[in-house]
Parts: C-alpha cells; sequence; structure tokens
C-alpha cells in the first residue's frame, strides 16, 4: 500500500509536542509493519523542512533527513509538476489551499492514492482518506 505524506503528517511526528503527533507515530507504525510506502513531493520535503527549522531547530532538520527521509519516495517537482498544481491552485479559488496541498491532490489522482497521512482537512475536502489505521484497522 502507498500512501501520500503531506506536511501535517511529517511535522506531527516529528514534534512531540503535536497535538496529533500519537496519531502520526501509530499511522506510521502501522505502515511500517504492514510494508505501506509513503509517497511524497518535495515541494513537502521543504515545507516540512522549514516548519522544523522555523518552530523547533536545525537539530530537528538534521532528525528528519535522517530517519525519515530515507524511508519516503519523493516526486521530485519539475516545470510540469508545479505547473499543473499552479493550474489547480488558480482554478480552485479558494486561498485557503496551498501550493504544496493542490500539487498532493495531483499527485494522489494520477497514482490513483486513496489514503493520506495529513491532518489538513483539505484533503478530505477532496474526497481523500485521511489515515486513521489504529482507529479503523487496516485499509488492505
Amino acid at each position: 500500500m502507498i500512501v501520500y505524506a503531506d506536511t501535517s503528517g511529517l511535522f506531527a511526528l516529528m514534534v512531540r509536542d503535536d497535538f496529533m503527533h500519537v496519531r502520526a507515530q501509530l499511522n506510521f507504525a502501522h505502515l511500517a509493519s504492514h510494508d505501506g510506502r509513503l509517497l511524497t513531493s518535495s515541494y513537502v520535503l521543504l515545507e516540512t523542512e522549514s516548519l522544523l527549522q522555523r518552530r523547533v531547530g536545525l537539530a530537528a532538520v538534521a532528525d528528519f533527513q535522517l530517519k525519515i527521509q530515507p524511508l519516503l519516495e519523493i516526486i521530485w517537482v519539475d516545470a510540469e509538476w508545479h505547473g499543473r498544481a499552479m493550474q489547480r491552485l488558480l482554478a480552485e479559488g479558494n486561498r485557503a489551499l496551498s501550493l504544496v496541498d493542490c500539487l498532493g491532490f495531483e499527485i494522489m489522482e494520477s497514482r490513483d492514492l486513496e489514503i493520506a497521512l495529513a491532518f489538513d482537512r483539505h484533503f478530505e475536502e477532496k474526497g481523500f482518506t485521511i489515515a486513521a489505521f489504529h482507529d479503523l484497522g487496516s485499509y488492505g
């Protein structure tokens, strides 16, 4: 199973005092024990590392790079991916959506992914399922 990893899920996984930390850890542990894979974008990496640096410190960035990043399948954003995300952002007309979220939606749709390791309500609003393996059991 492949699950899309959003900034909100990765940040919660790394930050012990984040209110979703335990849920993120449980979901991550479930995926690890069931041969699940996490897919993300280079924009999510940038956003996650920027948040970690600003809110927690550089040691958290180094920890993320050492422990989590090697476990991720990363789609490195090129001009085509950026264009698709930007087109979607402008078409949505919702200033609460971010370019990073729109890119995530594009990637999930292109890969036929249904589940996101995310705590961002926009994923649910777009019809994706937020990972809740510890609440609902295995998805497959």
